[in-house]
């Protein structure tokens, strides 16, 4: 005799457009929508202060451009960094029932290389693209920031910039690679992942100053070389690295806008070369000129993952 077994009870149409098929939660589209009407909410929530006082800056010191202002700067980055955390915090606890840390924030004994490397490749790949501007024509060096500026002055952009850049790449990195990413790649699949979330980096940046298509296009191109530090470790440290350093070298250091934006410099240059090889205003990663940097960063970082093992890191071979 066979046993019986109950017959499955059909999935209402309203179960069957909202909810996943493998586990009571909600499918991939509304998980992510509602992250980020959660994440715009708090955002606007937090930033409130921060709005008031680039109000007050702009009243007091009308020649001072708000996106110039690192003090500024720096206090958005943080709200929008609290704002983007808790969001998603809340939002995989409860709408993907997953933890926290299952986003790649596990904490062991790679976590700390992993930020290093990823941080002082993005100063190689940043050199690579100034020394090559620099040799064809194309960048004119005007100084140091030291001529200008006191010690302490210099020293202050340096460590401003820096915290700046470390809020912006880990709340971006947190946001795209982690929580687009990975839930797109269990909804869809990595490739399909890989592309929408890279795509959708983009597309948000073109907000920034002087961004066009062909920006958003780079940074698309930034979003898989990004990826490519998650898909290599299955953790976001070295993406957060690579974010990091790629933000400080291209602009505090090497000069370079940052996504249109402009701050503290090292270096005081100006470019002035084809802009769909160079980027113009936007910065490099809006030309061509990058391609070649990133395809040498990402044999860098193969070749830095190669020896990892599930074991290990809990590496997964893409």
């Amino acid at each position: 005799m066979t046993e019986d077994r109950p017959t499955p009870v059909p999935r209402s149409i309203v179960e069957r457009l909202f909810l996943s098929p493998e586990e009571r939660r909600l499918r991939t589209a509304w998980r992510l929508l509602l992250h980020a009407g959660l994440m715009g909410i708090l955002t606007v929530v937090v930033s409130l202060p921060v709005g008031v006082a680039a109000a007050v800056v702009a009243a007091l010191q009308p020649s001072v451009s708000i996106l110039e202002s690192t003090p500024i700067l720096l206090a958005s980055s943080l709200a929008s960094l609290v704002a983007i955390t808790l969001a998603t915090w809340l939002a995989r606890r409860i709408l993907d029932r997953r933890s926290f840390r299952s986003l790649g924030l596990q904490v062991d004994r790679h976590t700390l290389p992993d930020l290093v490397f990823g941080f002082m490749l993005t100063g190689l790949v940043m050199g690579v693209v100034y020394l090559a501007e620099w040799r064809l024509g194309w960048l004119q060096f005007q100084g140091w920031a030291w001529e200008s500026l006191p010690g302490a002055g210099v020293l202050a952009g340096l460590l401003g910039s820096l915290a700046l850049f470390v809020c912006v790449g880990f709340q971006e990195e947190l946001f795209s690679r982690g929580y687009h990413l990975q839930n797109l790649a269990e909804g869809l699949n990595l490739p399909w992942a890989v592309l929408l979330s890279s795509a959708i980096f983009g597309v948000l940046h073109l907000a920034n100053p002087h961004a066009t298509w062909a920006a958003a296009a780079g940074i698309l191109v930034a979003g898989y070389f990004l990826a490519y530090g998650w898909i290599r470790t299955r953790r976001l440290w070295l993406s957060i690295g690579l974010h990091i350093g790629w933000n400080f070298f291209e602009g505090t250091i090497f000069g370079f806008a940052v996504s249109g934006t402009r701050g503290f410099n090292l270096i005081r240059q100006t470019v002035a070369g084809p802009v769909w090889i160079t980027g113009g205003l936007f910065g490099p990663e809006a030309g061509t000129i990058v391609l070649p940097a990133i395809a040498l960063g990402a044999a860098l970082i193969w070749a830095y993952t190669r020896r990892r093992t599930e074991s290990t890191a809990g590496f997964q071979s893409p």
